[in-house]
Protein backbone atom coordinates (compact mmCIF):
# COMPACT_ATOMS: atom_id res chain seq x y z
CA UNK A 1 0.00 0.00 0.00
CA UNK A 2 2.77 2.26 0.90
CA UNK A 3 4.66 1.78 -2.29
CA UNK A 4 1.15 2.98 -4.10
CA UNK A 5 0.91 6.42 -2.44
CA UNK A 6 3.74 8.00 -3.75
CA UNK A 7 2.09 7.31 -7.30
CA UNK A 8 -1.51 8.46 -5.98
CA UNK A 9 0.74 12.06 -4.62
CA UNK A 10 2.33 12.27 -8.68
CA UNK A 11 -1.30 12.11 -10.11
CA UNK A 12 -2.95 13.90 -7.79
CA UNK A 13 -0.46 16.51 -8.32
CA UNK A 14 -0.34 15.94 -12.27
CA UNK A 15 -4.57 16.96 -12.04
CA UNK A 16 -4.01 20.05 -9.68
CA UNK A 17 -1.28 21.54 -12.17
CA UNK A 18 -3.55 20.75 -15.16
CA UNK A 19 -6.49 22.57 -13.11
CA UNK A 20 -4.67 25.29 -12.80
CA UNK A 21 -3.27 25.37 -16.00
CA UNK A 22 -6.78 25.26 -17.35
CA UNK A 23 -7.90 27.84 -15.12
CA UNK A 24 -5.29 30.59 -16.12
CA UNK A 25 -5.42 29.60 -19.72
CA UNK A 26 -9.02 30.27 -20.06
CA UNK A 27 -8.71 33.47 -17.94
CA UNK A 28 -6.40 34.75 -20.21
CA UNK A 29 -7.98 33.97 -22.61
CA UNK A 30 -11.17 35.90 -21.88
CA UNK A 31 -9.02 38.95 -20.87
CA UNK A 32 -7.88 38.71 -24.56
CA UNK A 33 -11.56 39.06 -25.63
CA UNK A 34 -12.37 41.90 -23.53
CA UNK A 35 -9.65 44.01 -24.42
CA UNK A 36 -10.12 43.19 -28.46
CA UNK A 37 -13.85 43.67 -27.75
CA UNK A 38 -12.60 46.98 -25.96
CA UNK A 39 -10.53 47.90 -28.43
CA UNK A 40 -13.05 47.89 -31.03
CA UNK A 41 -15.37 49.37 -29.54
CA UNK A 42 -13.29 52.21 -27.78
CA UNK A 43 -14.13 52.07 -24.22
CA UNK A 44 -11.07 53.66 -23.30
CA UNK A 45 -12.34 56.99 -24.61
CA UNK A 46 -15.29 56.57 -22.56
CA UNK A 47 -13.55 54.98 -19.48
CA UNK A 48 -14.68 51.92 -19.49
CA UNK A 49 -11.63 49.24 -18.40
CA UNK A 50 -11.44 46.45 -20.58
CA UNK A 51 -10.75 44.10 -18.00
CA UNK A 52 -14.25 45.05 -16.65
CA UNK A 53 -15.42 43.74 -20.15
CA UNK A 54 -13.82 40.32 -19.76
CA UNK A 55 -14.76 40.02 -16.32
CA UNK A 56 -18.46 40.53 -17.52
CA UNK A 57 -17.76 37.84 -20.28
CA UNK A 58 -16.73 35.82 -17.56
CA UNK A 59 -19.91 36.15 -15.54
CA UNK A 60 -21.81 35.40 -18.51
CA UNK A 61 -20.45 31.82 -18.89
CA UNK A 62 -19.62 30.99 -15.27
CA UNK A 63 -21.86 28.07 -13.46
CA UNK A 64 -24.02 30.86 -12.44
CA UNK A 65 -24.37 33.09 -15.37
CA UNK A 66 -26.79 32.17 -18.73
CA UNK A 67 -24.25 30.02 -20.38
CA UNK A 68 -23.03 27.65 -18.06
CA UNK A 69 -20.15 26.59 -19.69
CA UNK A 70 -17.16 26.62 -16.98
CA UNK A 71 -17.25 24.06 -14.49
CA UNK A 72 -17.57 25.11 -10.87
CA UNK A 73 -13.86 23.95 -9.95
CA UNK A 74 -12.40 26.08 -12.29
CA UNK A 75 -14.62 29.29 -10.43
CA UNK A 76 -12.93 28.26 -7.15
CA UNK A 77 -9.31 28.66 -8.35
CA UNK A 78 -10.53 31.76 -9.48
CA UNK A 79 -11.69 33.44 -6.33
CA UNK A 80 -7.47 32.32 -4.76
CA UNK A 81 -6.13 34.44 -7.52
CA UNK A 82 -7.17 37.98 -6.18
CA UNK A 83 -4.89 38.02 -3.34
CA UNK A 84 -1.80 36.68 -5.23
CA UNK A 85 -2.35 38.85 -8.06
CA UNK A 86 -2.94 42.16 -6.24
CA UNK A 87 0.17 40.85 -4.05
CA UNK A 88 1.99 41.10 -7.34
CA UNK A 89 0.73 44.80 -8.10
CA UNK A 90 2.00 45.66 -4.55
CA UNK A 91 5.33 44.25 -5.22
CA UNK A 92 5.88 46.05 -8.99
CA UNK A 93 4.39 49.55 -7.18
CA UNK A 94 7.42 51.00 -6.40
CA UNK A 95 10.08 49.76 -8.71
CA UNK A 96 9.36 50.97 -12.30
CA UNK A 97 9.98 54.60 -11.15
CA UNK A 98 12.77 56.81 -8.93
CA UNK A 99 12.02 57.07 -5.59
CA UNK A 100 10.17 60.74 -5.04
CA UNK A 101 12.37 63.45 -3.50
CA UNK A 102 10.88 65.28 -0.67
CA UNK A 103 12.42 68.46 -1.38
CA UNK A 104 10.05 72.14 -1.46
CA UNK A 105 6.98 69.85 -1.76
CA UNK A 106 6.68 69.19 1.87
CA UNK A 107 3.65 71.49 1.91
CA UNK A 108 1.94 69.93 -1.09
CA UNK A 109 2.37 66.44 0.40
CA UNK A 110 0.46 67.37 3.96
CA UNK A 111 -2.10 68.96 1.60
CA UNK A 112 -2.00 65.58 -0.52
CA UNK A 113 -1.93 63.72 2.63
CA UNK A 114 -4.54 65.39 4.51
CA UNK A 115 -6.97 65.45 1.28
CA UNK A 116 -6.12 61.72 1.11
CA UNK A 117 -7.08 60.70 4.84
CA UNK A 118 -9.81 62.99 4.98
CA UNK A 119 -11.43 60.98 1.90
CA UNK A 120 -11.31 57.31 3.37
CA UNK A 121 -11.73 58.21 7.35
CA UNK A 122 -14.76 59.77 5.48
CA UNK A 123 -15.77 56.64 3.67
CA UNK A 124 -16.08 54.80 7.12
CA UNK A 125 -18.12 57.82 8.75
CA UNK A 126 -20.27 58.23 6.09
CA UNK A 127 -20.86 54.15 5.51
CA UNK A 128 -21.38 53.95 9.33
CA UNK A 129 -23.67 56.62 9.05
CA UNK A 130 -25.65 54.77 6.98
CA UNK A 131 -25.70 51.31 7.93
CA UNK A 132 -26.94 53.44 11.92
CA UNK A 133 -29.43 55.61 10.67
CA UNK A 134 -30.97 53.63 7.71
CA UNK A 135 -29.38 49.98 6.67
CA UNK A 136 -29.60 48.55 10.58
CA UNK A 137 -33.10 49.96 11.32
CA UNK A 138 -34.80 49.43 8.14
CA UNK A 139 -33.54 46.00 7.07
CA UNK A 140 -30.79 44.78 9.72
CA UNK A 141 -27.77 44.22 8.33
CA UNK A 142 -24.68 43.34 9.61
CA UNK A 143 -22.88 46.11 11.27
CA UNK A 144 -19.67 45.47 9.10
CA UNK A 145 -21.15 46.62 6.19
CA UNK A 146 -20.19 49.94 7.00
CA UNK A 147 -16.69 48.77 6.06
CA UNK A 148 -17.30 48.06 2.62
CA UNK A 149 -17.30 51.34 1.13
CA UNK A 150 -13.27 52.26 1.93
CA UNK A 151 -12.41 48.29 1.01
CA UNK A 152 -14.04 49.06 -2.43
CA UNK A 153 -13.16 52.25 -3.05
CA UNK A 154 -10.41 52.69 -1.78
CA UNK A 155 -8.51 49.18 -2.03
CA UNK A 156 -11.28 48.27 -4.97
CA UNK A 157 -10.85 44.37 -6.43
CA UNK A 158 -8.23 43.00 -4.86
CA UNK A 159 -8.81 44.63 -1.67
CA UNK A 160 -12.58 43.50 -1.73
CA UNK A 161 -11.87 40.26 -2.37
CA UNK A 162 -8.89 40.23 0.01
CA UNK A 163 -11.31 41.13 2.67
CA UNK A 164 -13.76 38.12 1.89
CA UNK A 165 -12.72 35.34 4.73
CA UNK A 166 -12.37 38.48 7.35
CA UNK A 167 -15.89 39.22 7.13
CA UNK A 168 -16.91 36.07 6.88
CA UNK A 169 -15.12 34.86 10.27
CA UNK A 170 -17.20 37.88 11.91
CA UNK A 171 -20.80 36.74 10.46
CA UNK A 172 -21.26 39.08 7.33
CA UNK A 173 -20.27 35.98 4.37
CA UNK A 174 -21.87 38.51 1.97
CA UNK A 175 -19.29 41.04 2.60
CA UNK A 176 -16.96 39.69 -0.62
CA UNK A 177 -19.12 39.85 -3.06
CA UNK A 178 -21.16 43.46 -2.16
CA UNK A 179 -17.35 44.35 -2.13
CA UNK A 180 -16.68 43.31 -5.42
CA UNK A 181 -19.72 44.86 -6.62
CA UNK A 182 -18.82 47.87 -4.63
CA UNK A 183 -15.76 48.02 -6.62
CA UNK A 184 -17.06 47.66 -10.10
CA UNK A 185 -19.67 50.85 -9.33
CA UNK A 186 -16.59 52.24 -8.29
CA UNK A 187 -14.39 51.86 -10.90
CA UNK A 188 -17.03 52.91 -13.34
CA UNK A 189 -17.87 56.12 -11.40
CA UNK A 190 -14.17 57.04 -11.05
CA UNK A 191 -13.87 57.81 -14.74
CA UNK A 192 -17.19 58.51 -16.09
CA UNK A 193 -18.12 60.70 -13.11
CA UNK A 194 -14.13 61.84 -13.40
CA UNK A 195 -14.43 63.13 -16.27
CA UNK A 196 -17.47 64.93 -16.25
CA UNK A 197 -15.89 66.54 -13.50
CA UNK A 198 -12.72 67.58 -15.21
CA UNK A 199 -15.23 68.88 -18.45
CA UNK A 200 -16.72 71.11 -15.45
CA UNK A 201 -13.50 72.24 -14.40
CA UNK A 202 -12.52 73.20 -17.64
CA UNK A 203 -15.45 74.65 -18.70
CA UNK A 204 -14.64 76.97 -15.26
CA UNK A 205 -11.36 77.86 -15.24
CA UNK A 206 -10.23 75.72 -12.46
CA UNK A 207 -7.10 73.77 -14.32
CA UNK A 208 -3.92 75.22 -14.01
CA UNK A 209 -3.34 75.95 -17.47
CA UNK A 210 -6.43 75.39 -19.42
CA UNK A 211 -5.55 72.14 -22.32
CA UNK A 212 -6.55 72.78 -26.07
CA UNK A 213 -9.62 71.08 -26.88
CA UNK A 214 -8.30 68.41 -29.15
CA UNK A 215 -5.63 67.18 -26.81
CA UNK A 216 -8.98 65.01 -25.22
CA UNK A 217 -8.57 62.56 -27.82
CA UNK A 218 -4.92 62.07 -26.87
CA UNK A 219 -5.32 61.87 -23.63
CA UNK A 220 -6.21 58.69 -22.29
CA UNK A 221 -4.02 56.98 -24.68
CA UNK A 222 -0.73 59.01 -23.35
CA UNK A 223 -2.24 58.09 -19.57
CA UNK A 224 -2.48 54.91 -20.41
CA UNK A 225 0.55 53.68 -22.27
CA UNK A 226 2.82 54.97 -19.72
CA UNK A 227 6.20 55.75 -20.69
CA UNK A 228 7.03 55.86 -24.92
CA UNK A 229 10.21 54.11 -24.52
CA UNK A 230 11.53 50.62 -24.45
CA UNK A 231 12.88 51.34 -21.18
CA UNK A 232 15.09 48.08 -21.44
CA UNK A 233 18.23 47.32 -20.93
CA UNK A 234 21.13 47.78 -23.38
CA UNK A 235 22.66 44.72 -25.11
CA UNK A 236 20.00 42.63 -23.23
CA UNK A 237 17.14 40.24 -25.34
CA UNK A 238 13.71 41.27 -24.14
CA UNK A 239 12.99 38.25 -22.63
CA UNK A 240 16.44 38.66 -20.40
CA UNK A 241 14.84 41.85 -18.97
CA UNK A 242 11.17 40.39 -18.39
CA UNK A 243 13.15 37.50 -16.20
CA UNK A 244 15.44 40.43 -14.32
CA UNK A 245 12.04 42.67 -13.49
CA UNK A 246 9.80 39.58 -12.65
CA UNK A 247 12.74 38.53 -9.84
CA UNK A 248 12.58 41.81 -8.83
CA UNK A 249 8.64 41.62 -8.08
CA UNK A 250 9.31 38.04 -6.78
CA UNK A 251 11.78 39.62 -4.11
CA UNK A 252 9.84 42.11 -2.92
CA UNK A 253 7.28 39.72 -2.53
CA UNK A 254 9.20 37.68 -0.52
CA UNK A 255 10.69 40.60 1.76
CA UNK A 256 6.89 41.14 2.26
CA UNK A 257 6.69 37.54 3.63
CA UNK A 258 9.45 37.73 5.91
CA UNK A 259 8.05 41.18 7.40
CA UNK A 260 4.46 39.14 7.61
CA UNK A 261 6.45 36.29 9.56
CA UNK A 262 8.51 38.85 12.06
CA UNK A 263 5.20 40.67 12.16
CA UNK A 264 3.33 37.25 13.18
CA UNK A 265 5.89 36.52 15.68
CA UNK A 266 5.77 39.89 17.45
CA UNK A 267 1.75 40.13 17.59
CA UNK A 268 1.63 36.79 18.77
CA UNK A 269 4.23 37.22 21.65
CA UNK A 270 2.13 40.16 22.63
CA UNK A 271 -1.20 38.79 22.50
CA UNK A 272 -4.63 39.47 22.76
CA UNK A 273 -6.57 41.69 19.81
CA UNK A 274 -2.94 42.62 18.78
CA UNK A 275 -2.24 38.84 18.05
CA UNK A 276 -5.74 39.13 15.74
CA UNK A 277 -4.86 41.77 14.18
CA UNK A 278 -1.29 41.03 12.96
CA UNK A 279 -2.57 37.33 12.41
CA UNK A 280 -5.63 38.83 10.07
CA UNK A 281 -3.30 40.85 8.04
CA UNK A 282 -2.58 39.78 4.47
CA UNK A 283 1.33 39.94 2.71
CA UNK A 284 -0.03 42.62 0.23
CA UNK A 285 0.25 45.65 2.45
CA UNK A 286 3.91 44.60 3.36
CA UNK A 287 4.99 43.60 -0.80
CA UNK A 288 4.69 47.15 -1.16
CA UNK A 289 7.64 47.91 1.32
CA UNK A 290 9.59 44.98 -0.46
CA UNK A 291 9.31 46.73 -3.36
CA UNK A 292 10.11 49.92 -2.11
CA UNK A 293 13.34 48.66 -0.38
CA UNK A 294 14.50 46.69 -3.52
CA UNK A 295 14.08 50.08 -5.49
CA UNK A 296 16.19 51.92 -2.82
CA UNK A 297 18.76 49.77 -3.08
CA UNK A 298 18.96 49.93 -7.40
CA UNK A 299 19.21 53.18 -7.12
CA UNK A 300 21.46 52.97 -4.15
CA UNK A 301 23.78 50.36 -6.01
CA UNK A 302 23.53 52.38 -9.17
CA UNK A 303 21.67 49.46 -11.10
CA UNK A 304 17.95 51.23 -11.28
CA UNK A 305 18.35 50.65 -14.96
CA UNK A 306 17.67 46.90 -14.52
CA UNK A 307 14.15 48.18 -13.54
CA UNK A 308 12.17 48.68 -16.73
CA UNK A 309 9.36 51.01 -16.32
CA UNK A 310 7.54 49.57 -19.16
CA UNK A 311 8.10 45.96 -17.85
CA UNK A 312 6.58 46.99 -14.64
CA UNK A 313 3.78 48.68 -15.67
CA UNK A 314 3.18 45.68 -17.66
CA UNK A 315 3.42 43.64 -14.86
CA UNK A 316 0.80 45.53 -12.85
CA UNK A 317 -1.24 46.07 -15.35
CA UNK A 318 -1.97 42.58 -16.51
CA UNK A 319 -2.14 41.48 -12.35
CA UNK A 320 -4.42 44.20 -12.08
CA UNK A 321 -6.69 42.96 -15.16
CA UNK A 322 -6.71 39.53 -14.39
CA UNK A 323 -7.52 40.48 -11.13
CA UNK A 324 -10.76 42.44 -12.27
CA UNK A 325 -11.59 39.82 -14.41
CA UNK A 326 -11.26 36.90 -12.20
CA UNK A 327 -13.18 38.76 -9.07
CA UNK A 328 -15.72 39.96 -11.35
CA UNK A 329 -16.75 36.74 -12.92
CA UNK A 330 -17.04 35.23 -9.68
CA UNK A 331 -19.81 37.63 -8.70
CA UNK A 332 -22.82 36.40 -6.31
CA UNK A 333 -25.60 37.99 -8.81
CA UNK A 334 -28.48 36.54 -6.42
CA UNK A 335 -26.59 37.43 -3.58
CA UNK A 336 -26.33 41.05 -5.24
CA UNK A 337 -30.08 40.51 -6.19
CA UNK A 338 -31.48 40.25 -3.14
CA UNK A 339 -29.16 42.99 -1.09
CA UNK A 340 -29.50 45.85 -3.99
CA UNK A 341 -31.37 48.11 -1.65
CA UNK A 342 -27.74 48.83 0.62
CA UNK A 343 -25.70 47.72 -2.08
CA UNK A 344 -26.88 51.25 -3.83
CA UNK A 345 -27.44 53.53 -0.83
CA UNK A 346 -23.79 52.50 0.36
CA UNK A 347 -22.28 53.59 -2.96
CA UNK A 348 -24.38 56.46 -3.58
CA UNK A 349 -23.04 57.60 -0.31
CA UNK A 350 -19.54 57.09 -0.72
CA UNK A 351 -19.47 58.97 -4.05
CA UNK A 352 -21.53 61.66 -2.80
CA UNK A 353 -18.40 61.82 -0.21
CA UNK A 354 -15.89 61.48 -2.63
CA UNK A 355 -17.17 64.72 -5.07
CA UNK A 356 -18.25 66.46 -1.67
CA UNK A 357 -14.86 66.57 -0.24
CA UNK A 358 -12.85 66.81 -4.14
CA UNK A 359 -14.94 69.81 -4.97
CA UNK A 360 -15.28 71.54 -1.46
CA UNK A 361 -12.09 71.02 0.35
CA UNK A 362 -9.82 70.57 -2.14
CA UNK A 363 -9.48 73.91 -3.26
CA UNK A 364 -8.83 75.17 0.53
CA UNK A 365 -6.29 72.74 1.43
CA UNK A 366 -4.14 72.62 -2.13
CA UNK A 367 -1.86 74.86 -3.91
CA UNK A 368 -3.00 76.71 -6.83
CA UNK A 369 -3.32 73.86 -9.05
CA UNK A 370 -5.20 71.98 -6.73
CA UNK A 371 -7.41 70.66 -8.93
CA UNK A 372 -5.15 68.38 -10.97
CA UNK A 373 -4.36 67.28 -7.70
CA UNK A 374 -8.32 66.73 -6.35
CA UNK A 375 -9.21 65.02 -9.48
CA UNK A 376 -6.31 62.99 -9.03
CA UNK A 377 -6.90 62.06 -5.61
CA UNK A 378 -10.75 61.46 -6.52
CA UNK A 379 -9.82 58.80 -9.18
CA UNK A 380 -7.51 56.98 -6.85
CA UNK A 381 -10.22 56.94 -3.95
CA UNK A 382 -13.39 55.98 -5.78
CA UNK A 383 -11.72 53.74 -8.70
CA UNK A 384 -8.21 52.50 -8.45
CA UNK A 385 -4.63 54.84 -8.94
CA UNK A 386 -4.78 54.53 -12.71
CA UNK A 387 -8.22 55.88 -12.96
CA UNK A 388 -6.88 58.99 -10.88
CA UNK A 389 -3.97 59.10 -13.48
CA UNK A 390 -6.30 58.91 -16.59
CA UNK A 391 -8.05 62.00 -15.07
CA UNK A 392 -5.10 63.57 -14.76
CA UNK A 393 -4.34 63.41 -18.11
CA UNK A 394 -7.53 64.62 -19.31
CA UNK A 395 -7.25 67.33 -16.88
CA UNK A 396 -3.47 67.86 -17.55
CA UNK A 397 -2.31 66.45 -20.65
CA UNK A 398 0.58 68.64 -20.80
CA UNK A 399 2.05 68.04 -17.32
CA UNK A 400 1.94 71.85 -16.04
CA UNK A 401 0.82 70.76 -12.27
CA UNK A 402 2.53 69.27 -9.13
CA UNK A 403 0.34 66.87 -9.37
CA UNK A 404 2.25 63.82 -9.66
CA UNK A 405 5.35 64.28 -7.61
CA UNK A 406 3.07 65.14 -4.37
CA UNK A 407 0.74 62.06 -5.33
CA UNK A 408 3.77 59.21 -5.51
CA UNK A 409 4.59 60.46 -2.33
CA UNK A 410 1.52 60.88 -0.60
CA UNK A 411 0.97 56.89 -2.05
CA UNK A 412 4.43 55.79 -0.46
CA UNK A 413 3.48 57.24 3.14
CA UNK A 414 -0.62 55.91 3.30
CA UNK A 415 -0.28 53.01 1.00
CA UNK A 416 0.82 50.92 3.62
CA UNK A 417 -2.35 51.65 5.58
CA UNK A 418 -5.38 52.82 3.69
CA UNK A 419 -6.64 51.19 0.46
CA UNK A 420 -6.02 47.88 1.46
CA UNK A 421 -3.40 47.98 3.97
CA UNK A 422 -3.08 47.62 8.17
CA UNK A 423 -6.61 50.15 8.48
CA UNK A 424 -8.39 48.19 5.79
CA UNK A 425 -7.90 44.80 8.14
CA UNK A 426 -8.41 46.93 11.37
CA UNK A 427 -11.92 48.39 10.27
CA UNK A 428 -14.06 45.21 10.54
CA UNK A 429 -12.05 44.09 13.72
CA UNK A 430 -12.69 47.41 15.48
CA UNK A 431 -16.38 47.47 14.34
CA UNK A 432 -17.02 43.92 15.73
CA UNK A 433 -14.87 44.83 18.77
CA UNK A 434 -15.86 48.44 19.58
CA UNK A 435 -19.13 48.27 18.10
CA UNK A 436 -19.86 50.25 15.04
CA UNK A 437 -20.93 53.63 16.69
CA UNK A 438 -17.61 54.39 18.44
CA UNK A 439 -16.04 53.27 15.56
CA UNK A 440 -17.46 55.63 13.44
CA UNK A 441 -16.94 58.29 16.17
CA UNK A 442 -12.87 57.80 16.40
CA UNK A 443 -13.41 58.05 12.33
CA UNK A 444 -14.96 60.50 12.30
CA UNK A 445 -12.25 62.56 14.64
CA UNK A 446 -9.69 61.55 12.51
CA UNK A 447 -11.76 63.35 9.54
CA UNK A 448 -11.81 66.41 11.62
CA UNK A 449 -8.11 66.39 13.09
CA UNK A 450 -6.73 65.41 9.24
CA UNK A 451 -9.00 68.56 7.84
CA UNK A 452 -8.12 70.81 10.39
CA UNK A 453 -4.18 70.38 10.02
CA UNK A 454 -4.21 70.34 6.41
CA UNK A 455 -6.18 73.57 6.77
CA UNK A 456 -3.83 75.00 9.35
CA UNK A 457 -0.67 74.32 6.98
CA UNK A 458 -2.38 75.03 3.76
CA UNK A 459 -3.67 78.84 5.48
CA UNK A 460 0.07 79.22 7.04
CA UNK A 461 1.26 78.32 3.35
CA UNK A 462 -0.34 81.11 2.17
CA UNK A 463 0.77 83.59 4.84
CA UNK A 464 4.30 82.87 4.34
CA UNK A 465 4.26 83.04 0.85
CA UNK A 466 2.01 86.49 1.11
CA UNK A 467 5.14 87.88 3.40
CA UNK A 468 7.60 86.85 0.88
CA UNK A 469 6.10 88.83 -2.00
CA UNK A 470 5.02 92.29 0.09
CA UNK A 471 8.57 92.01 2.22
Amino acid sequence: MSELLPGLWRAEALVALAWLALAGSVLSLILVAGRSIGRRLNLRLWGVPEALVAGILGLLVAPSGPLPLLPQHLMELWGELPLVLLTLVFGSLMLGKPLPRLGGLWRPVCGQVSLALVLAFGQYVVGGLAVLLLLQPWLGVSPVMACLIEVAYEGGHGSAAAMGPSYAALGFPGGQDLGLAMATVGLLSSTLVGGVVVVIGRQRGWLLAQAREETDSNAVPRALAGVGDSGLPPNHPAWAAWAVNLAMVGIAVLIGVVLLQLLHLGTDAIGGGVAEVGNALPVFPLAIIGSLLVRWWLERSGLSHWASTPIQNEIGTLSADLLITSATACLNLALLAADWLPLTVLALSGLSWNLGITLLLAPRLLPPDWFERAVLEFGQATGVAASGLLLLRMADPDDHSQALPAFSLKQLFLQPFLAGGVVTVVAPLAVAGWGLPIWTGFCLALVLLAGGAGLLVAQWGRNTEASAAHP
